[in-house]
């Protein structure tokens, strides 16, 4: 193992679950969540930071400030404690709990957005937020995750590769579609080196990214109310929808054999069923991306009676907090 001094030094790349032998599928599940933030978004994170670090944009007496549903939130929260930065995290209430507290943890801020906007749902409401707060305060910078190529960049320079060493003779790849930056990230490296892998986007219902019809959504980190300027849809094969109670399901299932996955990959897993029961071959190798694990997830995907029967708005209030989060 090695010796670190930096939490963003650490990232097991090469854990992978062969879902054969629990639930019958076949099916490689790349497992992401075994770094210090506890989720694949220590890789976007950590290229965002370097590059505002490098262009100069985060200065001492710089205050982070980003939009997330959670998983990033906490990478940022990891990168700032150990980088000495102050960092605001605009969350809505989607966001669990524990997540939440372990932001807080961290040393971070957390304001709940609890209301959406009319055209763009509960994101275009934490993204006004945060265009607000930078507006008046020039010592807020925001690295904005749905547009930063550094997104993107994190996956092309590791994610991918790795799956294509590790398979070298890999058929089809199942990625989440939150921000796209994985998925985009991913595609373009495969594009790039000529592999032929037929890249499958798993999205969830009430999505608006590739086009579905807008309606809520409890699962954070899959799925978005405003199409993510990150995505370029020439670079996808299919694209599969999954309900959120058909992840919760597949959650549910997984940990009855020992393995705890958040709901995301739930949604990933069952897309990659879909998709493979209808384009399946013998002797075929998928691979599908496993965001994170399902610690944090106690409280919704695995608490009996969640999803509620009347969830039609949004989840259980987080606790509350000042209306506003400015930090002085």
């Amino acid at each position: 193992m090695p010796v670190i001094d930096d939490p963003a030094q650490f990232n097991e790349e090469g854990l992978y679950v062969d879902l054969r032998s629990t639930i019958g599928l076949p099916l490689f599940l790349k497992c992401e969540g075994f770094n210090f933030a506890g989720s694949i978004k220590m890789k976007a994170a950590t290229e965002m930071v370097n590059a505002a670090e490098r262009e100069g944009l985060l200065r001492p007496g710089s205050i982070l400030i980003e939009s997330s549903s959670g998983n990033l939130g906490v990478a940022l929260s990891v990168i700032a404690a150990h980088r000495g930065y102050r960092f605001l995290c605009v969350t809505d209430v989607r966001c669990n709990q524990p997540t939440i507290r372990l932001m807080r943890a961290l040393g971070a801020q957390v304001h709940v957005v609890r209301e959406p906007t009319a055209h763009g749902g509960l994101l275009g409401a934490r993204k006004a937020y945060v265009r607000a707060l930078c507006a008046a305060d020039d010592r807020y910078v925001w690295l904005d995750q749905h547009s930063n190529d550094g997104n993107w960049r994190a996956h092309f320079r590791t994610t991918a590769p790795a799956i294509a060493h590790r398979f070298p003779h890999l058929d089809v790849l199942f990625v989440g579609a939150g921000t796209t930056g994985t998925l985009m990230g991913c595609a373009r490296w495969f594009w790039q080196w000529r592999r032929r892998v037929r890249i499958v986007a798993v999205d969830s219902v009430g999505s608006v990214t590739f086009g579905g019809q807008a309606a809520p959504r409890l699962i954070p980190g899959l799925g978005a109310g405003v199409r993510p300027p990150l995505l370029d849809t020439s670079y996808i094969d299919d694209v599969v929808h999954v309900d959120e109670s058909e992840a919760v399901r597949v959650c549910r299932r997984l940990a009855g054999h020992g393995f705890l996955f958040g709901g995301s990959t739930g949604t990933v897993i069952s897309g990659a069923d879909q998709w493979l029961a209808r384009h399946g071959r013998r002797g075929l190798t998928a691979v599908a991306i496993a965001p994170d694990l399902g610690e944090r997830y106690l409280d919704t995907v695995y608490r009996d009676g969640w999803p509620p029967a009347d969830s039609g708005r949004h989840p259980r209030e987080p606790e509350a907090e000042p209306a506003m989060a400015h930090i002085g």
